[in-house]
């Protein structure tokens, strides 16, 4: 087996660039391999990982499948649970769920305006990402929510078992590991497939292309809300900022780790890949001291010069 075609496998790529990030991050900071930082560097993982995965199954969907709204999604859907914790006393552990509801009709808004109104799915969730986030900020007077800290409810975003933070290994991993598991073990993972391929030739196999689409963006709008409630329970507060700017940092993560845009192909395994390198390369270069701006520019060179290699893999393995 020729060298291009071990490698135009980005999961094999993204393997690399951690290992060699890894290296390059513990010369920059000597604190980078203390446990305490490789455990705690995958808190900020949790909830950005949430919304990668909604967006890659949007994405692998196809369609010119995209979601603008989850980091907005993610802010209404946190104020939300936090008007209704501090606004009128309820239990963080009962309003976590209706947060996440939440976070379904919103994602289900999406579904519609692209399934059935026929609207483009970037102009669409463009949009709704506007309308979201101007209704977290006007519902809440640009205030902040809390009253989280009671019936425990911190152990979900500050909690560890043996160690690992609650919220990587409860929540995100479990959630990762079942959709890797699924998408080739159940219909709705091949079937995600097929559409993301070709509509046309899913639809005469008898699949519901538009259902299957509106699923997706909803799927997409719960694990928003679900990072949310991460968050939440992390920061002990509800900001309707909260998720400002997280949409291009998952749609980033969904590409690193090796989807086609244009859907129907990648591997879910490569975006948890991805988004191992983001943690890594940002929580090195915050140790480092290196300014936000310039690890965003960092974070975009490493996703070109992946997608680059991979693109110069493939075609000297079709050669």
């Amino acid at each position: 087996m020729s060298i291009a075609r071990v490698f135009a496998d980005r999961r094999l790529l993204l393997g690399i660039l951690i290992l060699v990030t890894g290296v390059v991050m513990t010369w920059l900071s000597p604190y980078f391999l203390e446990v305490n930082n490789l455990l705690s560097m995958t808190q900020y993982g949790a909830v950005i990982g949430l919304l990668a995965l909604g967006q890659a199954l949007v994405i692998l969907g196809g369609g010119g499948g995209i979601d603008l709204s989850v980091g907005a999604t993610l802010s209404l859907s946190g104020v939300f649970m936090g008007f209704l914790t501090e606004g009128h006393g309820m239990n963080p552990w009962l309003a976590a769920p209706l947060a996440i509801a939440l976070g379904g009709v919103l994602g289900l808004i999406n579904g519609l305006l692209i399934a059935k109104v026929g609207i483009l799915p970037l102009i669409a969730t463009l949009a709704t990402m506007f309308l979201y986030a101007s209704l977290a900020n006007v519902v809440t007077g640009g205030k902040q929510f809390g009253n989280f800290d009671v019936s425990n409810f911190s152990f979900v975003g500050q909690g560890t078992i043996v160690g690992i933070p609650v919220q990587v290994l409860l929540i995100t991993l479990p959630a990762f590991a079942f959709a890797i598991w699924a998408m080739p073990r159940t219909r709705f993972g091949q079937q995600l497939y097929e559409i993301g391929s070709s509509d046309r030739a899913a639809s005469l196999t008898g699949v519901s292309v538009p259902g299957q689409r509106i699923r997706l963006y909803v799927i997409s709008g719960a694990l928003a809300a679900l990072g949310a409630v991460v968050t939440n329970s992390w920061l002990l507060t509800a900001r309707p900022s909260a998720g400002t700017g997280l949409e291009l940092q998952a749609i980033t993560i969904a590409v690193l780790g090796g989807l086609d845009i244009f859907g129907g192909r990648g591997h879910l395994s490569g975006v948890l890949l991805g988004l191992l390198l983001v943690v890594v390369v940002n929580n090195g270069l915050q140790l480092a001291g290196v300014g936000s701006s310039i690890q965003v520019g960092i974070l975009g060179a490493i996703l070109i010069a992946s997608v680059f290699l991979n693109a110069s893999f493939a075609r000297n393995r079709n050669t």
